[in-house]
């Protein structure tokens, strides 16, 4: 019994494995997981696809408005500086990034050579104008003397010719008398008082017709004054051009702004129309070169934000100021020429001007060339 009772006990201690069932029991409880799990994961999806309509239904309110490009940059006006006379620099009155004021002195020029050349128009201008008031004087002597001595001369003719009749009688009477009644001297005396009459009269004749041309000779003498007077108006233009280059010996600002390119130092010879500076203006503003099929909605006074990418927190505000009249290819050195038959469409770009109106940190530069990204609001 105890041979069949360990048999008995062996073959229940070999079955022992056999019930387990626990594949059967780990499926059943996996699937209820999945199952469990389920609703979870559409939820989940159901969450996710609405938080991405959301996310896309914003982006599409918040830009369906809204035009912008990343071409666009600061723009502004900057002044080149260049001396309007040569010479060599004596004192260099301002240095690299400085803000100046409109009239402050920025360099000055040796002005010695421009001081003599201001005392020799002087003293020209005062020559002229002393020989300008000597002719003067001369033309208002001519117009009495001329006009006297013709009456003169007429009146010496006049003279001449009545003691020429007289001559002329005395010579009658004396050629009319018997011989015995008269002597061949008083005859020759007669004769020699006639000639002498008649040259008298032909020398008053001359003179007469030598002063005749009296408003002619008061004519020329009005003509000396008037050239000498257009000589005194070229020495007094000489002395206001030498009092021009004197002044021009300190270069100033022409506008308030900031010193940026300098090419001079002290002691440097410069010449007219050599740039030595540019002074770039505070006024700045955005140029935008939107494409062309973004022109559509863009109108002048629309408002722009515009980020600026050196400045992330620099909140800039504007609006749209106008829009070039060409494109950017227009007008540049070399415009495409589309009239050929290898033509490729290409999308242009349009310079747009915006004025900045609000956000602007006068202890933040903005310098020109600066990249920008403005959007406009079309409506």
């Amino acid at each position: 019994m105890s041979d069949g009772l360990s048999d008995q006990d062996g073959g229940d201690v070999a079955r022992e494995p056999a019930p387990k069932k626990s594949a059967p029991s780990g499926a059943a409880d996996a699937e209820a997981v999945r199952k469990g799990r389920r609703p979870f994961v559409q939820r989940a999806a159901i969450v996710g696809a609405a938080v991405l309509v959301a996310v896309i239904g914003y982006f599409w309110l918040t830009s369906r408005n809204v035009v912008s490009t990343d071409d666009a940059f600061i723009d502004g006006r900057a002044v080149t500086i260049a001396p309007q006379i040569s010479g060599q620099v004596m004192s260099l009155d301002v240095t690299d990034n400085q803000f100046v004021r409109k009239g402050d002195p920025l360099i000055h020029i040796d002005p010695r050579q421009y001081v003599n050349d201001r005392e020799s128009a002087q003293g020209a201008l005062d020559v002229a104008k002393a020989q300008l008031a000597g002719q003067r004087l001369g033309a208002e002597i001519a117009r009495k003397n001329f006009p006297a001595l013709l009456e003169q001369a007429r009146a010496q003719l006049a003279a001449t010719q009545a003691a020429e009749v007289k001559a002329q009688a005395d010579y009658q009477r004396q050629r009319s008398l018997p011989k015995q009644a008269t002597t061949q001297q008083e005859v020759d005396a007669a004769t020699a008082a006639l000639r002498q009459a008649q040259a008298q009269v032909r020398l008053a004749e001359a003179q007469v017709l030598q002063n005749e041309p009296a408003p002619e000779r008061i004519g020329q003498a009005d003509t000396e004054v008037h050239q000498l007077g257009g000589q005194v108006e070229q020495a007094q233009a000489k002395l206001d051009q030498a009092n021009l280059n004197l002044e021009w010996t300190v270069v100033r600002a022409p506008q308030d702004g900031w010193i940026t390119k300098r090419n001079v130092e002290l002691g440097t010879y410069v010449t007219p129309g050599q740039q030595i500076f540019s002074i770039v203006s505070p006024e700045v503003w955005v140029t935008a070169n939107f494409k062309e099929t973004q022109l559509n909605g863009i109108r002048p006074g629309q408002p722009v934000k515009i980020g600026v990418d050196a400045y992330p927190r620099l909140d800039l505000k504007g609006r749209v100021d106008s829009i070039q009249l060409g494109s950017g290819s227009k007008f540049t050195a070399f415009p495409p020429e589309n009239a050929t038959g290898n033509f490729v469409k290409i999308v242009q770009r349009v310079p747009v001007k915006i004025v900045i109106e609000s956000g602007l940190d006068p202890a933040i530069p903005l310098p020109l060339g600066l990249s920008v990204a403005p959007k406009v609001m079309i409506k």
